[in-house]
Formats: structure tokens, sequence, C-alpha cells
């Protein structure tokens, strides 16, 4: 708890008056007496401000989220001071929408849960002041959440699964693999060497300018390479996957975003056209990258499961390979690796799509 204040010292913190003030605005809401114990989680890792209350059986009592997306869009990618800046003019209604939603008082919750690491700092901070300032007027308990072993652990809520299994974490900031083998027990077996699978795909998006396209104009990087790939010949590009030759289960992704920028240029050379404007074959590339990344990612995780099976790691039978993140809302990418499981007699499983992405319940 000391170490947490004095890393919340360097961020600014919200003022007093204003703490009282979301404390008093609860006056109007009657309380119910639960007979549970009660957690609010706060997550403000990256662009998304969220909160939710979570009892200890895994209800859901409420939930609020605050997305940056739109914001984000317009700029090209998450500037992090704009991120704060959101975070700090959000963060408030978003807990007190939470809140309000279970029909609890803030003085009936038995803990306060926020995401201190990892993430960017500026946001981060935002969440943690906030909470830490809740903590010392409400004298609850402070819970600190690491972002990545949330996501591993959300599946628990919507499906029975037994430890250990093995997880794959595929996001806009993160791609890992570890064994789950309990609550704060993880074994690391890979990780991306660079960037994350999100960020390469936003990445792309951006170069190819996919946001001037009229059925993408609104969509996320991400969801835009999904969307025009369908209508994408992937044969028309040969692009090998990453890390052929390496024996171990590391990611590596900016690789193949250098060979899709190399690829873009020829074409607009060729196409004659400049930086910005739509390629013909932009569907095309759109379905190589997607498929490429695809084949890195399931052949990373065949790996795993192959080497957690033959140390008895996992279980020969019941295998269970549990993949979540913004990334494992693509369906390409989670067909592939049902080809993955069905080879390795392992069961597949993901988190509904609003909880593949950062959300409060899973802070809670």
């Amino acid at each position: 708890m000391l170490i947490l204040n004095k890393t919340a010292g360097v961020f600014s913190k919200p003022s007093k008056r204003k703490v009282y003030e979301f404390l008093r605005s609860f006056n109007i809401y009657p309380g119910t007496q639960f007979l549970h114990k009660l957690v609010l989680g706060i997550e403000t890792s990256c662009d998304d401000t969220a909160a939710a209350v979570v009892d200890e059986t895994g209800n859901v009592l409420g939930e609020a989220i605050h997305s940056q997306t739109e914001v984000h869009l317009k700029t090209g990618g998450i500037i992090p001071p704009v991120a704060q800046q959101l975070h700090r003019e959000n963060i408030q209604r978003i807990v007190q929408e939470a809140l309000s939603a279970s029909r609890i008082f803030p003085s009936e919750l038995s803990a306060i849960a926020t995401t201190i690491k990892p993430g960017l700092a500026l946001s981060l901070g935002v969440g943690l002041s906030f909470s830490l300032q809740l903590v010392d007027q409400l004298k609850k308990p402070f819970i600190p959440i690491h972002h990545m072993e949330a996501h591993a652990l959300t599946i628990r809520l919507t499906n029975k699964v037994e430890f250990p299994f093995l997880v794959l974490l595929i996001s806009g900031g993160h791609c890992l693999l570890a064994l789950v083998r309990g609550v704060s027990d993880f074994l690391l077996l890979g990780k991306s060497l660079d960037i994350a699978p999100g960020d390469m795909l936003d990445k792309v998006a951006r170069r190819l300018s996919l946001i001037r396209h009229p059925e993408c104009s609104t969509m996320s990087g991400g969801k835009a390479v999904e969307h025009l790939a369908k209508q994408g010949n992937r044969f028309n590009f040969d692009i090998k996957p990453p890390l052929q030759r390496a024996k171990n289960c590391d990611f590596s992704f900016s690789g193949l975003q250098h060979v899709i920028d190399k690829i873009i240029m020829q074409k607009e050379k060729e196409e004659g056209i400049e930086k910005g404007q739509i390629l013909s074959s932009a569907a095309d590339i759109a379905a190589a990258v997607q498929h490429t990344a695809a084949c890195h990612i399931a052949k990373r995780t065949h790996r795993a499961i192959l080497f957690c099976k033959q140390r008895n790691l996992l279980s020969q039978s019941n295998a269970v390979l549990v993949v979540s993140g913004g990334v494992a809302s693509n369906l390409y990418i989670r067909k592939a690796l049902e080809i993955v499981t069905n080879a390795t007699q392992c069961t597949l499983l993901c988190p509904p799509p609003r909880l593949c992405t950062d959300n409060g319940i899973m802070i809670a």
C-alpha cells in the first residue's frame, strides 16, 4: 500500500471536494442488504474507462464503460495525454453508473480493485489516483490487479474451468502464452518479441488508409482488416510467417508489418496512386496479412500445447486453451486456433466478445 501511494504521488489526484460530492450523490439511491462480499473493479490501463461491481460468487451486479475509440480513430492512434484527459473526464461518471446500476451504496463495498499494470502510465495513473481517494474516504481494502492476469482468469466467470489451463492473450497491446496453474500462479511460455498483433493490424490498416474506405470508416484497424479480408484473395501475396526456425513459443509481428509496408509501397507505384489513397488490391493485402498472422499465432500455440502435454503440465484428455484479448474476437484467427485444438484434443474457450476487450468486470 505504501508503494502504491508513492506511485500515485506522481499523478494528479482528484480534489477531496470532488470525491465528497461523488459520495454524497448516492443519497438518492436506496440501499440493499447484500450477504456476499462486493468488489468494485476499475480499469483504465489504455483507452477504455470501465468499472463494475461483482460479488464473490461471480455475479455481475452492475457495470459501465466509456470507449475512446472514436476519438483515437480521428488521430490515427492512441495519444497517451489525450487518453489520460478522457479518463479524467469520465472516470467519476463511469464509477457512479456502475455503482448505481448495482443499487448499492459505496459504503457497502467490501474492497476496491484497480488495474495497476501493465498499460499506459498516464492512463493507469488516473484510475489508481481515483481509487486511492475512494479507499481513503471509504476506509476499504485496496486490491492491486495485474491487467493480464485479469484477462486470463475472466473465463472462470462464464465457464467452469479447472486449473491448470493454457491461455493465449492477444490484443492491441499484448501477446503472450502462459500456463495458468492457479490464481496468481502463471508459467510464461512465450511472448511477443516486439509489437502486439492488434498493434500490427492497426498499423497495416492506417498504412492502407482504411479509415477512408466507405465500408471501414467507423471501424478500428483490426476490425477493418478483418472485414476487408473477407473480400480479398490471400493467395495473391506469398508471405512467410515469422520465426519459422525458432524452436520456442515466442511471437514477432514487426517484421510482418515491414513486409506489408513494402508490398503497399510497391503497389502504390504500380497503380500510380499517392500514399493515402485506397489501393485496388487493399482487400487482397488485408486477407494476406490476416492469414499470415493467424498461421503464426496458431503455430506458436500448437507448439505450446505439445510442450505442456509432453511434460504432463496439461491434462492429456481434458486440456483447455483459453483465448482472450481484443484480437480473440477475430473469427479468422479463432478458426485457425480451432484447427489446432481439434488436432490436439483440446477444448477452445473464449470469453464473450464484450469480456475479451478491456472491462471493469474482469478487474472486479
